[in-house]
């Protein structure tokens, strides 16, 4: 999303805001629905380790949480949230009966951003709420903005860094390979020299959306690394598989049939190198062993006469080299 998309967006009507409860007492649960229903859409849960699986796979825009609960009270299941990033984003709000400046100074060390007494009216409880919400959602489209790049509208190195980080850690929790493409646009600076900046940049945007449409996963990640590289991150996907997306990406950007007159490449029309590299990672191995692999099979492709795949398996930290495939 490109800045101007990401402002236009910001104008369009939102979706109701998203509410989760955590209170282990029926009564409480039935007057705060009462109290939210018509604006928000309202989830419950009735203890810190429900709140804490729920967010596993929902982001609500906030939470409401009791601080007394049996099991995992309120100021444990908020460092919880704070420490996991998939969550720690998540405003969180302190209900409480009774409250002191004790019990406020161990909420907010514990990552919360306000307090309300459950003996608040209900016209307060909304206000506080929705305050809290509308700053939530606006530092989101920062983020988002943030992490966007602003020409092809994929997503941003800083973005594929973080994505790339995160998955190393999940896919070594999980067991799971961890796929990398890098693919570079072939003979592009002779191209922009040839047909103009203006028109590179629209050569960029149009590899950029053909990249794009190639992926079906919500968790595959395609990302601009820089100048006319791009990378892809792709979770829990062996090295035949990734091998594979990447043949088929190179014949989607023949496919546009782009003029390139000074292309080295048979046809003149633009075409990409890609190297694929495949992990699986451990504890102790670190992700740049991963690209440095992509990285040396992009090599190879261009080496080979470029206009095509190359892929490599790594062995371990060290990047070694299992399987080499043409």
């Amino acid at each position: 999303m490109s800045a101007r998309e990401a402002e236009l967006a910001a104008q369009e009507p939102d979706l109701r805001p998203q509410l989760l409860i955590v209170d282990d007492q029926p009564l409480n649960i039935r007057l705060f629905h009462e109290i939210f229903h018509a604006d928000h859409e309202v989830f419950f849960a009735t203890s810190g380790e429900d709140a804490l699986n729920f967010c596993q796979t929902n982001r609500p825009d906030l939470i409401l949480l009791d601080v007394i609960m049996p099991g995992l009270n309120g100021y444990e299941v908020c460092r919880m949230l704070k420490e996991d990033e998939r969550t720690r984003e998540i405003p969180v709000i302190f209900v409480t009966a009774q409250s002191d400046a004790t019990e406020e100074e161990d909420g907010l060390a514990a990552g919360a951003v306000d307090f309300i007494a459950k003996s608040a009216s209900a016209n307060v409880m909304r206000a506080r709420v929705g305050t809290l919400i509308t700053l939530k959602r606006q530092s989101d489209l920062l983020r988002q903005m943030a992490r966007v790049d602003s020409l092809t509208g994929l997503a941003n190195r800083r973005h594929f860094d973080e994505t790339l980080s995160s998955e190393w850690r999940r896919c070594t929790r999980s067991g799971k390979p961890l796929s990398l493409m890098l693919i570079d646009i072939d003979h592009f600076k002779l191209f922009n020299d040839h047909y103009g900046h203006l028109v590179g940049d629209s050569c960029l945007q149009q590899i950029a959306a053909c990249l794009k449409a190639g992926f079906a996963r919500s968790h595959d990640l395609v990302a601009r690394y820089g100048g006319e590289e791009f990378v892809c991150v792709m979770p829990e996907t062996p090295l035949d598989g990734a091998e594979a997306k990447a043949k088929a990406l190179e014949k989607a950007v023949r496919a546009l049939r782009i003029p390139h007159d000074k292309s080295a490449v048979a046809g003149g029309i633009v075409t990409i190198s890609l190297g694929v590299a495949v992990a699986m990672p451990t504890v102790g191995e670190e992700s740049s062993a991963l690209i440095l692999c992509a990285d040396r099979s992009l090599y190879l492709a261009k080496d080979a006469g470029r206009g095509q795949v190359r892929a490599l398996q790594t062995q371990s930290a060290e990047g070694g080299e299992l399987q080499k495939t043409a």
